[in-house]
């Protein structure tokens, strides 16, 4: 595996959310994920609180308030990024495993199942003026909010007839993007065109001059 290039590694603010599903979005918060040196974007609570924020799980007047509150309960707001970064790290080694066609390791479902039954107990049935939708309810002090939808949104998936559309980039460096593949004969191969997906045409249109040259010498 060659070493990625890291120099075009975007802060936490810039990130997109093009995956397809929440959890995937939140796995590729990790760049070079399948690489021997993953990029990290959560360093602190106040990541993960704006990463929520970007993802719209949080209103701007509810991620002010948990890093407020965070700065007052330091420790536990360590506890939760800890645990985030866990049940990220279970949430791509399970989609990788469907990616590439193989059975998720059971230790990785029982993280996923562990923070599910966590989560599921703050869902709640809700009326509206146009009929009940699902809504979280629960402590509106609680650090560890944000991974509610995640879990539910990879239980979610795990369980959809779409699974078979979760994609992992095959860029040869490690990229490790995880994303829904929409295209129409289910092709899609790179987490982008113009980054892995452009470097792998230009690979092969490289060994194919080689190659003529090969040939002609």
């Amino acid at each position: 595996m060659q070493e990625p290039d890291v120099s075009s590694v975007v802060p936490i603010e810039e990130l997109t959310f093009e995956a397809g599903r929440l959890c995937l979005n939140f796995t590729n918060t990790a760049e070079w994920h399948a690489s021997d040196q993953p990029t990290e974007h959560l360093h602190s609570y106040g990541d993960l609180v704006r990463w929520a924020q970007q993802a719209e799980i949080l209103t701007g007047d509810r991620a002010e308030y948990l890093v407020e509150e965070s700065n007052r309960r330091s420790e536990e707001a360590t506890q939760v990024l800890d645990q985030a970064i866990i049940l990220r790290e279970s949430i791509y080694r399970i989609f990788s495993a469907v990616a590439a066609d193989r059975s998720p390791k059971p230790d990785d479902l029982d993280s996923l199942n562990i923070a599910l039954s966590e989560s599921l107990r703050w869902l709640q049935v809700s009326q509206t003026t146009e009929g009940f939708t699902w809504t979280w309810g629960g402590d509106a002090a609680a650090l560890d909010q944000m991974l509610w939808p995640v879990a539910r949104s990879a239980a979610r998936l795990l369980t959809s007839e779409e699974l078979d559309r979760v994609r992992e980039c095959t860029d040869d460096r490690g990229c490790g993007y995880l994303f829904m593949d929409t295209s129409r004969n289910r092709s899609r191969k790179w987490c982008d065109m113009r980054g892995c997906g452009n470097r792998a045409k230009a690979r092969r249109h490289y060994r194919r001059v080689q190659a003529d040259n090969n040939s002609n010498s």
